[in-house]
């Protein structure tokens, strides 16, 4: 059904749009993002009496590379959710089987996504590095929501479209 695709491309192609836009702003801007991460690993605003201040990561290169870590899940996730847009437009008259084989670069994208927010900023960041307790530098409301969108779309895009 033309509907359920058009639906599908319309979604993938709305998150490719967010992840670009990340990927565009950390690059245009970094300075922001930049001190997120900073104050994220240094764990310099965390509860003082903490005891797991010995995983912060203080030294600026290894910050800078987490961050430019960041940069390239996101840009990856961008790049496999535009390729995965354009073939699944392409193939949108296409058989059943031959739009599914298109769908797999939007997955890709949609599982790399998750990836990068759900273990990036909510396991490690959240947890290792107790974002959860900064009051400043806390992304994991955002992480969250972003993560849970990522799924709920990837599970709708994986789905068989109706005959």
């Amino acid at each position: 059904m033309t509907i359920v695709r058009l639906s599908k491309i319309a979604l993938v192609a709305s998150v490719a749009l967010t992840c670009s836009l990340a990927v565009f702003e950390n690059i245009v801007d970094p300075q922001i993002n930049m001190a997120f991460v900073r104050h994220a690993l240094s764990m310099d605003t965390i509860f003082p009496d903490s005891g797991i201040q010995d995983r912060s990561i203080t030294n600026p290169p290894l910050q800078t590379i987490a961050f430019l870590l960041i940069v390239a899940g996101e840009f990856l996730t961008a790049l496999f959710l535009c390729i995965g847009t354009v073939l699944m437009v392409r193939r949108l008259k296409a058989p059943t089987g031959r739009f599914a084989q298109a769908k797999t670069w939007a997955i890709v994208g949609l599982s790399l996504g998750f990836v990068v927010w759900q273990a990036g900023f909510l396991g490690i960041g959240g947890e290792w590095f107790g974002m959860w307790m900064s009051k400043t530098w806390n992304g994991q409301e955002a992480a969250f929501r972003f993560s849970t969108a990522l799924l709920g779309i990837l599970i709708y895009v994986s789905m068989p479209e109706p005959e």
